[in-house]
């Protein structure tokens, strides 16, 4: 069949759906006596109609109805004979009176009625194009679409606009226009003469315009473009529809060109048909027959409708029958897919027992044979196949290709008399889960076309042939557009099958070079080619010829080539001897790792090299693989890192785990690593060092659990018979991969589900007797971790967050009952938080460390059930009570409100213990409550800060001991830092300035320490009106007063809080009369004190005065900004050098900062 235009293809499909009882006669083609259309058809279906069968019937009558009431008054024998006018104008196309038929159809369609055959006539510009054919003989009848020669005046129907005359007016339906096919002897002949060629037609230039502006687009010429489309401003070139075409959008230019001449593919066989009007659908003697009954028009009108809707009716029910029978025909292959998946057949080219023996390929190469839906290969399954069980057998070439002489059955009996290929099998016990899971990370690509060429490696001379005759339509019109993995596929069958090495060892070397920077589709369609070149030709020659292309690449300037070795290391790494696995490859990777410098290389590094882990069964490699993994953790990349913890570490621990040392050497050596670390850290610890180890610990708890279900008493009475309840989802933490997965370790979560019941059964029934692991867990790992939790710095929020996530996946991981029995009591037991040991301060001493704050949220938070939380406000109400009755430091207490309080679900439970604290008998407790306040408000909501948080600060403001009122400003300064409610700040305001300016409180030295304290730390992010109204002037009171101050060391403490707190809000902006009446007041009553204390910060304090005075003399300057920072004034050089030095003198501590304003002697 010759090539069909995209563009000639006619709607009349549409049509003929629409009108099914029209007449749809077949007639033979004027060229050959072949069946096909008339030339000129306008009823020709397209390319893709359904076969004639389904549009072919006996002689059926318009839907129009009017031919049979004129047939059924002609019987009926009434007095008048009325002929339709549907008969009227089949008649005038028969006679080919076309301007006669078109008058008639205008004249209809200014009635108001619109006939459809003459609308379907004259809509198809097919009908009036000039014809190449023999003109008919003089005695045959032609059809409406017979050869007709284009006159000249009817050359504008192409541009007529009828459907304004019609009474629904629905253009975009009417518009639509068919165009028949062209006959093959004509299309050839007018191929064969190019300088014979039609003039464009209307349609065809629109159709060509669309798709030359799609192509200026797509190659970023948009100025062409515009240009293009000014010029053809009668077109909307963002919608195909208006091209007028009833056919879909084609391929772009691009594509039709790369296609040439070929045939485009139909998705369904096509026919030729051709319809007319047989002359007994008109009555014998159309004048002479009495005429009907007249009828109403709008009676016929109404009738002519209903028989219209019964049509779509019709058409619709046709259209839901055939549906169902698709849908039932998917159905049936989606069961036939899933039994050919859970049942695989055998394999093919005779390698069951290779596949038995070798559990560790990445896919199966079988195909089903008994699958109706599979396909007999025109290779006569002469392929090895790498694309596994689950895709059927699918033939790419078109239907013409199909008819291939199959190949002779003595190649295929040789074939299959050839030995299978053996690989070095690993003497190792990994799940089939986990293994699939770890070679999931083999970055290949076998559901595409091209993929699923790659994937198979040709056997023999003629399956090389069918190879060639697949690949090279792909490979001549690509080549050239830098499509260069389209000769992957060659140049894999050449290196499998050539005879001299040095030929083959120049094509994988192209094929490693075939592209310059090749991204990561192109790399993953290399990586596929190089598993099936793999498993074709054994580890002997993957040894001798693809390895030295990886080490010839591995210091290639392009990171991308690079990137490929790495990748090709870990593809390759289940057909390579084991020798070579363990020695060759895995210094290859230890090298890139250590000296390349991009992270996407060391990244697929690490993931190869967790792939050679799974493949390594030489216990000697167990230091190098040790070394390896701290080397990774330390990488500075986080997707490195990333890489270790999803692919290495889970691989690395299931070598462990089958070598029996997961807990006696590769745990203990990190915790030793992690000692270590602690004892070198007392002046310093290094806290990423801390996090490097502690993470590969946490990493290390699934395969650790795994360890004990599978070393369990219970675990050999494990059966999969019966109900088995699902595992809730919360049950474990979130694994970082599906390597980390307790279930893809242990093999499938049906046998972990029922693991787990034994596991919980023995825990709280049977205890742990002869439970080896799980009694070096309890025994010997939970001790050691709560001894190295004792020694970390309790001040650090860094090491208390890490560890507190650790010990949480610990007790998530292992359970409630195992929490609860096992690592509860062990903390207990440390803390010793009876009432006997509140005064013992060696007993108190371990609740000062980091253990409270790390039991407390990542032992105590690992269940939310009421009994949880009750627990968890008991422990904290109890360490706050104890500690505070003990005069010891709050610490510990702090940063686990620290810890909890950055998740808002602990706010509410917090706010209970500290309401505990809030009306405690003790004024200790209550002074601890009021500070824990502070850490508290930060995180709240202002909420719960208005209806929990002020409430208990000012029941505490008005406690009759005076330490527990100067206890709560700290909180009250903080909730004027964070609030925005105006009520609250005003409340807030309120108590502070009850503080100030109450009497009783006029010598309470150390409120005034902890006000100036709190307003110098505070100030500086507050409200600019609080700061402004009610601190600068509180400030220079207090700092008035001072000057009159007669003990000397209260007077010291004062000078050295306010110097404190007018360098930090110097900082701030200050209005012109704020800093005239009380910033530059205080200053001077402060430089007073300094004057007697230390004539060092004198100097500093009289440059600072110097410069506001200034600032403040040049009003219009100073209007001019609005506001003035008394941080930018300090211009003066040797005032800022002296100023920043002094600043660095002090420090916060009181005894050595009243030092520095000792008076000299």
């Amino acid at each position: 069949m010759a090539s069909v235009n995209p563009f000639n293809l006619s709607d009349s499909e549409e049509e003929a759906e629409r009108r099914p009882n029209e007449t749809v006669d077949t007639e033979r083609s004027p060229s050959g006596g072949a069946p096909g259309p008339p030339p000129g058809n306008p009823f020709s279906p397209p390319a893709d109609a359904e076969p004639p069968t389904l549009l072919l019937s006996s002689n059926r009558t318009s839907p129009s109805g009017e031919g049979s009431v004129a047939a059924t008054s002609a019987m009926a024998g009434t007095a008048e004979t009325r002929i339709s006018v549907d008969a009227i104008a089949a008649q005038l196309l028969r006679d080919q009176y076309i301007l006669t038929a078109l008058e008639f159809h205008t004249e209809l369609l200014e009635a108001g009625r619109d006939l459809p055959r003459l609308r379907d006539y004259f809509s198809n510009p097919g009908n009036f194009e000039r014809q190449s054919g023999t003109p008919p003989a003089k005695d045959q009848v032609l059809g409406p679409g017979g050869p007709l020669n284009r006159a000249g005046s009817i050359s504008t129907l192409d541009s007529l606009d009828f459907a304004r005359y019609s009474d629904d007016g629905n253009r975009e339906s009417d518009e639509r226009v068919a165009e028949s096919e062209v006959p093959s002897q004509e299309r050839k002949n007018f191929k064969s003469s190019p300088e014979i060629q039609e003039p464009i037609r209307p349609l065809e230039k629109r159709a060509l315009n669309f798709l030359v502006n799609e192509y200026l687009l797509k190659n970023e010429y948009k100025l062409s473009s515009i240009t293009f489309s000014d010029e053809n401003d009668d077109q909307d070139f963002e919608l195909w529809d208006d091209v007028g075409l009833n056919i879909p959008k084609p391929p772009d230019l691009l594509q039709l060109y790369r296609n040439c001449g070929s045939p485009l593919p139909s998705p369904r066989d096509t026919v030729d048909v051709s319809v007319g009007v047989d002359f007994g659908d008109l009555p014998g003697n159309c004048i002479a027959q009495d005429p009907p009954k007249k009828l109403d028009l709008s009676q016929q009108q109404q009738t002519e409708v209903v028989q219209e809707l019964e049509y779509q009716i019709s058409l619709l029910n046709n259209e839901k029958q055939s549906l169902a029978e698709q849908i039932k025909k998917l159905q049936s292959e989606i069961q036939t897919l899933k039994r050919t998946v859970s049942s695989p057949p055998p394999a093919t080219l005779d390698l069951s027992s290779q596949n038995a023996s070798n559990p560790s390929a990445c896919t199966t190469t079988t195909t089903s044979s008994t699958d109706p839906l599979s396909v007999p290969p025109t290779d006569n399954g002469q392929y090895l196949d790498i694309r596994g069980v689950s895709e059927p057998e699918t033939n790419p070439d078109p239907p013409s290709s199909q008819n291939i002489t199959q190949p002779h059955p003595q190649s295929h009996n040789k074939l299959k008399s050839r030995p299978p290929v053996q690989f070095d099998q690993p003497n190792r016990k990994l799940s089939p889960a986990f293994q699939q899971a770890l070679l999931s990370f083999c970055r290949m690509c076998s559901d595409s076309r091209l993929g699923a060429e790659v994937s198979r490696i040709a056997d023999s001379e003629e399956s090389v042939m069918l190879m060639l005759g697949r690949c090279l339509p792909h490979i001549v019109p690509n080549v050239l557009l830098a499509k260069r993995e389209e000769l992957i596929p060659l140049i894999l069958c050449t290196a499998c099958l050539h005879p001299e090495p040095k030929e083959r060892d120049q094509l994988l070397h192209i094929l490693f070079n075939l592209i310059k920077r090749p991204d990561d589709e192109q790399r993953q369609m290399i990586l596929t080619g190089c598993v099936a070149f793999a498993r074709h030709v054994g580890p002997t020659r993957v040894e001798a010829e693809l390895l030295p292309q990886c080490w010839e690449q591995i210091n290639h300037k392009y990171p991308e080539r690079r990137l490929l070795v790495a990748e090709s290391c870990g593809a390759l790494a289940p057909y390579l001897p084991k020798e070579i696995r363990s020695s060759l490859v895995l210094s290859m990777l230890q090298q890139m790792l250590a000296e390349d410098k991009a992270d996407m290389v060391r990244e697929a590094v690490v993931k190869s090299l967790g792939i050679i882990m799974g493949y390594i069964d030489d216990p000697d490699k167990y230091s190098q693989g040790f070394e390896l993994m701290l080397l990774s953790l330390g990488d500075p990349s986080e997707r490195v890192v990333s890489a270790v913890h999803q692919v290495f570490i889970p691989a690395f621990a299931a070598w462990t785990t089958e070598l029996g040392t997961l807990h006696t050497a590769l745990i203990p050596s990190l915790l030793a690593r992690i000692e270590k670390l602690l004892m070198q850290g007392e002046h310093g610890l290094d806290e990423h060092k801390l996090h490097v180890f502690l993470s590969a610990l946490q990493s290390l708890i699934p395969p650790l659990f795994a360890v004990v279900l599978q070393n369990a008493p219970f675990t050999s009475r494990a059966k999969l018979n019966g109900e088995i309840p699902a595992i809730e989802v919360t049950r474990f933490p979130r694994p970082a991969s599906p390597l980390q997965d307790v279930a893809t370790i242990i093999g499938s979560r049906e046998m972990l589900s029922a693991l787990l019941l034994l596991y919980d059964h023995q825990l709280e029934h049977e205890g742990t007797t002869g439970w080896d692991s799980l009694l070096w867990v309890v025994n010997q790992l939970l001790p050691q971790l709560i001894e190295i939790v004792g020694r970390i710095n309790v001040t650090s929020s860094t090491c208390v967050h890490e560890f507190s996530r650790f010990f949480w996946r610990l007790c998530r991981t292992f359970g409630k009952i195992f929490t609860n029995t096992k690592v509860k009591p062990q903390f207990q037991e440390i803390l010793r938080l009876s009432e006997e040991n509140v005064d013992a301060s060696a007993g108190n001493d371990i609740l000062t460390k980091a253990t409270v704050p790390i039991y407390a949220t990542g032992v105590l938070t690992c269940y939310n059930q009421d009994e949880d939380r009750k627990l968890l406000v008991g422990f904290l109400e109890d360490v706050m009570t104890t500690l505070s009755l003990s005069h010891a430091p709050l610490d510990s207490l702090k940063a686990s409100f620290v810890e909890l309080g950055a998740n808002p679900v602990y706010h509410e439970l917090l706010l209970t213990v500290l309401w505990y604290g809030v009306v405690h008998t003790s004024a200790l407790v209550r002074c601890t409550a009021a500070r824990m306040f502070e850490l508290l408000v930060k995180g709240v909501n202002e909420t719960l800060v208005a209806q929990r948080v002020v409430p208990a600060l000012i029941t505490l403001s008005s406690d009759p001991e005076i330490s527990v009122r100067i206890s709560t400003i700290p909180a009250f300064g903080t909730i004027m830092e964070t609030v925005t409610q105006k009520e609250l700040l005003e409340r807030v305001k309120m108590q502070l300035a009850s503080f100030l300016e109450d009497p009783q409180y006029q010598d309470q030295h150390s409120l005034h320490m902890e006000i100036i304290r709190t307003f110098g730390r505070v100030g500086p992010n507050a409200e600019p009106r609080f700061r402004d109204e009610f601190v600068l002037p509180h400030l220079h009171k207090l700092a008035l007063a001072n000057n009159s101050q007669t003990v000397e060391s209260k007077r010291i403490d004062i000078a050295t809080q306010l110097f404190e707190a007018y360098s930090a809000l110097s900082c701030c902006f200050i209005s012109e009369e704020v800093m005239v009446n009380h910033f530059l007041p205080g200053l001077r009553c402060l430089r007073t004190d300094m004057e007697q204390l230390s004539p060092e910060h004198e100097v500093i304090l009289s440059s600072m005065i110097k410069e506001c005075e200034i600032k403040v003399e040049n009003r219009g300057m100073a209007d001019a900004q609005g506001s003035m920072s008394i941080a930018s004034s300090l211009v003066g050089e040797d005032a800022k050098t002296k100023f920043l030095s002094k600043m660095g003198q002090l420090t916060t501590s009181g005894a050595m900062l009243a030092n520095v304003f000792q008076r000299k002697k």
